[in-house]
């Protein structure tokens, strides 16, 4: 994720080495990267053909570029993840608190009004509340190796609060059992891009059908089966019922979606993994547990207005003022 200056420094003392760059590069988040490499590249191919400097870029320029990411229709979310990109490719090449943002924002929030005018709304993915979550298990056969997983993805996904990059990154190893649950290991999330890791409590579950600690035990019956006692814990399944290798983030929001069709949820096709971050949250807060706990359990930062705006969610109806009124 690296722009390079229009005339390259001589100073030795504002140069890396390879092996250094490289790091630099790994200290990014695998996802975060991806997306940021995606913008640099769109970045500077706009500037070499408007005949721009990518880096440093001016405030004009990068007003400019807000206006063409707007005009093609892209969202408000993207376009910030552009600003992002942008500012923090300057950060990392020396160029700290450049370019200046401002005239950007203008043009930005301009488009925000453009297209709530317009009726454009932000797409969510659905809090799986928690009949739909065991819809959803209902629909799964528990006798094949794809139903056992997922059973286990799904109630753990949600057991969790889990970002699919932390359920794709789940080995075997990670998952402890223990008289009250089960352990796991989260070795590095979003808010934690330095891997110093974090252990978090997943309690039995009353019901069989959605026991965490059951459908672990289950699917790692079927696992030693075919003699896989080490590695992911989450597996692609073929259609023949082969296990493979661990499943991908993107195979995860598959496998939400593809159950919540067969569980003919209201809006199948809008279901992903965050679904059941999103329910999980949701499900905790309705049953009495403080936000701190939630934000903390679910590896979100202090304050986030994510965890917030799931529990806005929550109170516009248990805390309505027309609620009682009698109307």
């Amino acid at each position: 994720m690296t722009l390079q200056p229009v005339h390259s420094p001589a100073d030795v003392d504002l140069t890396v080495s390879p092996s250094t760059r490289e790091r630099i590069d790994d200290g990014w988040a695998a996802n975060t990267s991806r997306a940021y490499e995606r913008n640099l590249r769109a970045f500077t191919a706009w500037c070499s053909a408007q005949s721009r400097t990518a880096l440093p870029a001016t405030a004009q320029t990068l007003a400019e570029y807000v206006e063409h990411l707007c005009a093609e229709g892209k969202a408000p979310s993207t376009v910030e993840q552009a600003v992002a990109t942008i500012r923090a490719a300057h950060r990392l090449a020396g160029y700290a608190n450049q370019p200046d943002t401002s005239a950007a924002r203008l043009v930005l929030r301009s488009h925000r009004r453009e297209r709530a005018g317009q009726g454009a709304r932000k797409r969510k993915a659905p809090p799986l509340v928690l009949d739909a979550l065991r819809a959803m298990v209902d629909a799964t056969d528990p006798g094949t190796a794809a139903g056992a997983r997922d059973r286990l993805l799904l109630v753990l996904g949600f057991a969790l609060m889990g970002r699919r990059s932390e359920l794709a990154a789940l080995d075997l190893t990670d998952v402890t059992e223990t008289e009250n649950g089960l352990l796991v290991q989260i070795r590095m999330s979003k808010t934690d891009q330095d891997a110093h890791g974090e252990e978090v409590a997943i309690p039995r579950g009353n019901h069989d059908d959605t026991d965490p600690v059951g459908l672990l035990r289950a699917w790692r019956a079927r696992l030693a089966e075919d003699g896989i006692e080490s590695g992911r814990l989450l597996r692609s399944v073929d259609r023949h019922g082969r296990i493979g290798g661990g499943i991908s983030p993107d195979g995860i929001n598959r496998v939400v979606r593809a159950a919540a069709v067969r569980a003919k949820l209201p809006g199948a096709e809008k279901y992903t993994a965050h679904s059941l971050r999103a329910g999980g949250a949701t499900a905790s807060y309705k049953a009495g547990a403080p936000v701190s706990v939630i934000a903390r359990h679910g590896r979100w930062a202090e304050n986030s207005p994510v965890v917030l705006g799931y529990i806005r969610a929550v109170d516009k109806w248990t805390d309505n003022p027309m609620r009682g009124v009698g109307l």
